[in-house]
């Protein structure tokens, strides 16, 4: 986003070329007007003097972006170690990593990142697991600057054909081709205007269902999402021949997906609501010529998952009577709850299962207990069979096989566990390595440990803490805490060369498991939306004061970082603790709390955050934590770097620029509060991996500068 407007850029600082403690910048912040927008919420008055930065195309709008990037990146190009940082930070990306493979038809599709130079993942296929692979699908010569990025990929079942998608700057849109996987050579076929849909194959292969949206009238990336569709494409026939399989105009909010059985008689198709986790399931006997598409679990009342079915009889994954999940037996021909039949129960204490596939004839189950993983597998019956062996305290990202295999692929990482690709032979009952990565990090220099605190109102709460070995807890130790809490999605272990890099820098890396995630299962999840919400803030400020009162580090040392509902976290909490933290990075968070439902899919969070323009109840709850509204003048702020993306079409950037234009005039204390606006990327997915880095780097530059840090003798050796 270019621009016109001046701006004057006072830059007094005095670096050393060996520390990071330099004397006060001083920053001249762009000129942003202020507008008479004042909105009427049940008899309160509330202003937005910023409305205008909504309009990310207008002119006064691409000046301010212009403006502010100018004095971000003029702050960050004063830090010395930025390019060592930079230079550092792409070592420890540079190494071979592989997804996880599928078997499918002929060949084992897996796919490879050959190190931090390669911008996108490539896609390969291999006849065999030790033959040569050969590439099936390489995005990253189709833009010159790799923004355009693979998104799904589905198969026909005799592996013949891939269906795949692609998303360009980071945008959620996504076009849908169709490749001979043989040839590695793309057919005629084009899908558009699909967004958050897989897609999904009949038996025979001759063609495809997916979801889409109409075409957008206005603006693409801001344009509310309502009304998707089913929709079924013939192979080789152009998409205005696609055939509308499900559509409900009379409940717009209402969103589908289709899946057809792996046994190719029937076709399910999935309704949700936005974010909500309850969901409808509805049916159609493909084998039966002229049948339509009936409810199954209509109730809207839980979340249900299928599984895989035996004739009509379904296995079915819900948290229907079981908060933690169970996975029960339901006849399509009785789906009345009295006549379900349990196969593997619900879990005591504070285990969740998470996930059930259908392998080798067996259910491999994957179970939650505090944040990491166990897998175990289960007969058709519900007996159990054996506990698959994992490494360490981590978690699985995926496991792929089919009902017929006779092996099955998972991938497990950890902190401090780069993640390494197993393949799991169920005839001798063991794993064995795949791929496992060689990195220029050596892990055995630091540690995991697992806390728990008590929150504001007593609720103990699970954090990870990674620090190198050896640690003296003298308040002295900079520290990167990240949180979530939100939508039911847990924070598990994962690797990440972001965080091995803080660790180099001398850093504690610490994670907490906040409600509103789905750690322990729908009660937490609730124990954080909605009502409820202020727990998330409440558990992240806990997590930040148990650091600080056990000294692993202090105010000036201590810095937060979330991203989406995550940067809603931070922002929070920022504005509500800023004598807590010492440096603050929210990233592509939700800010404008009224406003969040307006644009694209933001509306589908509501099952999170309310609907303050339509209830007073909700209206007041999102007044007294929305990042935006919570800013007062005169307060001291931490050094904030808010970081978001041009085409982040999920969390629309407005947010970020509102809140930062808002809280820039508010600033009273010394500390910069500065905004980094990434261009042709959007919310995350799909970054390209050189973007990805030089971000990273400048956000720890940032940090390096504001904790008052000095990187350690040998650093990156």
């Amino acid at each position: 986003m270019k621009t016109r407007l001046l701006l004057a850029i006072i830059v007094a600082m005095a670096i050393s070329s060996c520390t990071s403690q330099p004397e006060t910048l001083k920053l001249a912040y762009p000129t942003a007007k202020k507008v008479q927008q004042v909105d009427d919420f049940f008899g309160a008055k509330v202003a937005d003097p910023y409305r205008w930065l909504e309009n990310s195309d207008a002119p006064d709008t691409r000046a301010w972006i212009e403006a502010e990037n100018k004095v971000t990146f003029g702050y960050l190009e004063q830090i010395p170690e930025r390019a060592r940082l930079k230079a550092r930070l792409d070592e420890i990306w540079d190494y071979e990593r592989y997804g996880t493979p599928s078997r499918e038809g002929a060949y084992y599709i897996f796919s490879k990142v050959a190190g931090s130079k390669q911008r996108q993942p490539i896609l390969y296929k291999a006849k065999a697991l030790d033959a040569a692979p050969e590439v099936l699908l390489d995005p990253n010569p189709i833009s010159a600057d790799g923004t355009v990025a693979l998104g799904g990929a589905s198969f026909t079942q005799d592996g013949r054909y891939m269906a795949y998608s692609l998303a360009a700057a980071g945008s959620d849109w996504i076009e849908w081709r169709v490749r001979d996987v043989a040839t590695s050579q793309d057919l005629p076929d084009l899908v558009k205007w699909s967004k958050f849909s897989g897609a999904s194959w009949l038996k025979d292969g001759s063609g495809f269902y997916y979801s889409r949206y109409s075409e957008p009238k206005g603006k693409a990336l801001q344009e509310l999402n309502k009304n998707q569709k089913v929709f079924f494409h013939a192979l080789g026939t152009p998409q205005d021949k696609d055939v509308l399989v499900h559509e409900r105009p009379d409940n717009p909010d209402w969103g589908f997906g289709a899946e057809v059985t792996e046994d190719g008689r029937f076709l399910l198709v999935t309704q949700t609501e936005g974010t909500d986790n309850r969901n409808r399931i509805f049916v159609q006997d493909l084998s039966k010529k002229g049948s339509k598409i009936q409810p199954f679990l209509d109730a809207f009342d839980a979340t249900y998952g299928v599984v895989g079915n035996d004739g009509d009889t379904f296995y079915v994954l819900t948290n229907q009577g079981a908060p933690r999940f169970r996975l029960v037996a339901i006849s399509l021909a009785k789906p009345r709850r009295e006549a379900w039949k349990t196969l593997i129960s619900e879990a005591p204490g504070n285990v969740v299962l998470q996930s059930v596939m259908m392998v080798n004839n067996q259910f491999v189950t994957q179970w939650m207990t505090d944040a990491h993983d166990t897998v175990r597998l289960y007969n058709i019956d519900g007996t159990a069979g054996k506990e698959i062996a994992l490494p360490t305290i981590g978690s699985v990202s995926s496991v792929t096989g089919r009902r017929e295999h006779k092996e099955a692929f998972y991938s497990f990482g950890s902190y401090l566990y780069p993640t390494t690709v197993y393949r799991y032979d169920f005839a001798k009952g063991a794993s064995t390595v795949f791929k496992q990565p060689t990195l220029k990090f050596d892990p055995s220099r630091y540690e995991t440990v697992q806390v728990f605190y008590p929150s504001k109102d007593g609720t103990r709460v699970p954090m990870f803490l990674t620090y190198r070995k050896g640690l003296r807890k003298d308040g002295a130790n900079p520290t990167l805490l990240y949180g979530y809490g939100g939508f039911n999605i847990p924070s598990v272990p994962g690797f990440s060369p972001a965080a091995a890099g803080w660790l180099e820098m001398g850093g504690i890396f610490a994670v907490a498991n906040l409600r509103g995630g789905g750690e322990y299962g729908q009660a937490w999840y609730d124990a954080g939306r909605l009502k409820n919400k202020q727990n998330v803030f409440d558990d992240f400020i806990a997590a930040a004061e148990y650091l600080i009162r056990e000294k692993f580090t202090s105010t000036p040392k201590l810095a937060i970082h979330g991203g989406s509902n995550g940067g809603l976290l931070v922002g929070a909490c920022l504005t509500q603790r800023p004598d807590l933290f010492g440096a603050a990075l929210p990233a592509v968070g939700v800010m404008d709390m009224l406003r969040f439902d307006k644009f694209t899919i933001g509306w589908g969070w509501r099952s999170d955050y309310g609907q303050p323009d339509k209830t007073k109840e909700d209206f007041d709850t999102v007044m007294k934590y929305s990042p935006l509204h919570t800013i007062k003048s005169g307060t001291k702020y931490p050094a904030t770097l808010v970081t978001t993306a041009d085409h982040d079409d999920r969390v629309v950037p407005l947010h970020s620029f509102k809140f930062t234009a808002t809280l820039q005039a508010a600033q009273a204390g010394p500390a910069p509060i500065l905004i980094r606006i990434e261009t042709e990327a959007g919310h995350g997915a799909g970054k390209p991996q050189d973007k990805v880095i030089e971000e990273r780097a400048d956000m720890y530059g940032f940090l390096l500068r504001e904790l008052k840090m000095t990187l350690p003798a040998g650093f990156g050796k």
